[in-house]
């Protein structure tokens, strides 16, 4: 029997604590409110658009569809080269060559976040922007692409799926480029019971169309201005949003609250985690230690134990099956493959408590003392 039951993530916890007040919103959406298309729906874009400081939020059914609806209506067509990292989701990627583009890779920082430096030595007459991900809950180094952008003439697409709510020197993340994209999935921060997404934007132009593209493409009943999906997000998801919405700092704080703790107690030669900077606020939708040597021995050792952890991501994108089509090879994006094979997400959510974190950092530190003093028995 395992010594600990320390969840990655803690779903039901959510709604135990939630159980009273989100059942009352969902039977107000099943008895009183239209199931596609209701107000509510317009109510809960008018928050988003306040929370992140946009003129414009619209709502659709992923953060998937968000990407792609936010490239093409920002003019990426076909041919034109979309520089992205290589760590990311594969969504990030995914969506470049569904609307016909050319995802073409940069390389990241210490940090995991897109190389500035990188982006600009990638950059060829056929870019047309660059997409930022901001991977964990921190921020880009928003200030130094968007100089590269203004340089070159790029625009910028924010992959702000796992940073709602966290800002670069005071300003949020999804309020930086042309447009920036969310996920609303179960395991996000601000989190629905099923996918969901959200496009934020100050340009009117870009929030038509998206609201057209959402809806088959039609401007009114009758009218199909062009070929469009289907990608509204329905009145059931938009509700318990709306409902969470008002929670949500209270969710960041205690994840916050949560990676502070692991930072201060969480010290080993072998183990690395960047630093928060003062002009970054992370929201932690993850906490990824970088384990010099024995990461799957670790990850193998806690889960005995019962502590769960994960990897965001194993395998670099560039080297999926799914991109070979695109070149790339083994070694040619060095700080990524290194620390895919370092990276370990520890437990950080909302409900994780101060004995469960203490476990975590236990066993952790426990079993690379042991590995060390292995090491250095052997050395000697």
């Amino acid at each position: 029997m395992a010594l600990y039951s320390i969840p990655y993530v803690q779903v039901a916890k959510q709604y135990a604590e939630e159980r009273e007040e989100l059942e009352a919103v969902i039977q107000d959406v099943l008895a009183n409110r239209s199931h596609v298309a209701d107000p509510l729906v317009d109510e809960l874009e008018e928050e988003l658009t306040a929370y992140c400081g946009t003129k414009y939020a619209i709502a659709l059914n992923s953060g998937t569809d968000a990407l792609m609806f936010a490239m093409t209506t920002a003019g990426i067509k076909p041919g034109d080269e979309v520089i992205t990292p290589p760590n990311s989701f594969v969504a990030s990627t995914s969506t470049i060559v569904h609307i016909g583009a050319k995802p073409v890779f940069a390389d990241v920082l210490p940090d995991q976040n897109i190389d500035p430096d990188a982006v600009e030595a990638a950059i060829t007459p056929r870019t047309k922007a660059i997409m930022a991900v901001h991977l964990t809950g921190r921020v880009c180094q928003m200030d130094r692409l968007q100089k590269i952008a203004d340089k070159h003439g790029l625009i910028i697409i924010e992959d702000a799926a796992q940073s709602i709510g966290s800002k670069y020197n005071g300003k949020k993340s999804g309020s930086f480029g042309v447009a920036g994209c969310f996920s609303t999935h179960p395991l996000k921060n601000l989190n629905a019971c099923g996918d969901g997404g959200f496009i934020t934007t100050s340009n009117a132009e870009i929030a038509n169309r998206v609201r057209r593209m959402r809806a088959h493409g039609m401007s009114d009943r009758v009218t199909v201005e062009e070929w469009g999906f289907v990608s509204r997000m329905d009145t059931l998801q938009a509700a318990i949003l709306k409902f969470r919405l008002k929670n949500l700092q209270s969710v960041i704080d205690r994840r916050r609250a949560n990676a502070k703790y692991y930072q201060e107690n969480l010290n080993h030669p072998c183990i690395f985690f960047p630093a928060d900077r003062k002009e970054e606020y992370n929201t932690f939708h993850t906490f990824v230690i970088q384990v010099q040597g024995h990461r799957d021995a670790l990850q193998t050792h806690l889960a005995k134990l019962g502590i769960k952890t994960t990897i965001h991501y194993p395998i670099p994108i560039h080297l999926q099956p799914a991109a070979k089509s695109l070149g790339y090879k083994k070694g040619d994006f060095a700080v990524t493959e290194s620390q895919s094979e370092k990276i370990l997400t520890l437990p950080v959510n909302q409900y994780i408590t101060r004995a469960d974190q203490d476990a975590v950092i236990k066993e952790t530190l426990t079993f690379m003392n042991q590995v060390s003093q292995n090491t250095e028995r052997k050395i000697g």
